[in-house]
């Protein structure tokens, strides 16, 4: 008996298969046999998308698993040429890795980042930084970040990056430029900036410090305070994923109150 006949006769018992029309021989014909291979091809593209939707399963468990507050040890992180709002005073730093494909980031900016702005950033008592973390399961991210930094250069970062939040589904080079027209950006210098990646140094360099100071997934948030020149943050607090307002407010709070070093 031959392999084939042998893997016929497995799929039919499992019942994995419709029963197949054997010839007088008791053997499958060649149409039969091309029926089993399509269907075993097809297992086989099913198999791989399970296997990349447990991968992204298991970034998202990693990064809920490392969602509660840590102490870092000696944390220090560069704010040098990263888009920010708030007061240059501001006692509290609050930089945020983010990724423009990311739900959980999309909720963060949606529900938790109001109010903030609203109880923190607004009354100056924190600094709201941005980084990008583009991660490699979404193929968007990086363009998307682009787009935001060549929107900073027209002075419109901030309602690039609402904009880009508000449509993860839509995020091709089509849709991103529609939203820079939008926004009443110079689409010619938009459009330029982008072609020539100018930003794309910027952004390949604040992934490589979020992985070195231990970002695994996005939204990661550091909290602590501004160093003397002006351009580094001290790092006191970690807060991973799209947390409650609570926890942030619980750290913002412990931060102010504790001692000026």
């Amino acid at each position: 008996m031959n392999r084939e006949n042998v893997i016929v006769g497995v799929l039919l018992i499992t019942g994995l298969f419709a029963p197949l029309h054997l010839s007088q021989q008791g053997r499958p014909g060649e149409p039969e046999l091309q029926t089993l291979r399509r269907e075993l091809e097809a297992l086989k593209e099913g198999q791989a998308r399970i296997e990349k939707q447990l991968q992204e399963i298991k970034n998202l468990l990693n990064a809920i698993l490392a969602s509660r507050p840590t102490e870092p040890r000696e944390v220090m992180l560069s704010m040098d040429g990263a888009p920010w709002k708030g007061v240059e005073t501001a006692q509290v730093v609050l930089v945020e890795f983010s990724d423009y494909q990311c739900p959980f980031c999309a909720r963060h900016v949606r529900e938790t980042l109001p109010q903030l702005e609203r109880d923190y950033i607004q009354t100056g008592k924190v600094r709201y930084v941005v980084r990008d973390f583009p991660l490699p399961i979404h193929q968007q991210a990086f363009k998307a970040a682009e787009a935001a930094r060549c929107a900073a250069d027209q002075g419109k970062f901030w309602e690039m990056r609402a904009q880009l939040f508000q449509n993860q589904g839509a995020l091709g080079i089509e849709t991103i430029t529609q939203y820079a027209q939008t926004l009443g950006l110079d689409l010619s210098k938009f459009q330029q900036c982008m072609q020539e990646e100018r930003h794309a140094k910027a952004i390949r360099r604040d992934l490589e410090e979020g992985r070195q100071v231990g970002v695994r997934g996005t939204p990661t948030f550091f909290l602590g305070s501004l160093e003397p020149d002006g351009t580094r943050v001290k790092v006191q607090r970690v807060i991973v994923g799209a947390q409650p307002y609570a926890a942030f407010k619980e750290a913002i709070e412990n931060l102010l109150a504790a001692p000026r070093q």
